[in-house]
């Protein structure tokens, strides 16, 4: 019995995330981009709700949505 007792630990501690249950960043839908100057926000990060200019050239940045499951960004 004791070796199944150590081979059922083993699979336990296999699957067992450390962050599990300590969850501190806010769910994200994606994030606003700069095309000319590849920078990113997340949109979780921005103020208000207008989208937010480029820190980098002040251009408006683009807003796109975080891959799902699916792969897609659409």
């Amino acid at each position: 019995m004791r070796i199944l007792t150590t081979v059922k630990e083993m699979m336990q501690a296999s699957t067992q995330s450390a962050n599990r249950g300590n969850v501190t960043e806010e769910m994200s839908a994606g994030a606003y981009w700069c095309d000319d100057c590849s920078e990113r926000i997340r949109d979780v990060d921005v103020e208000g709700e207008a989208p937010p200019s480029c820190p980098t050239c002040d251009e408006e940045m683009r807003f796109e949505r975080s891959q799902g499951s699916t792969g897609c960004a659409c």
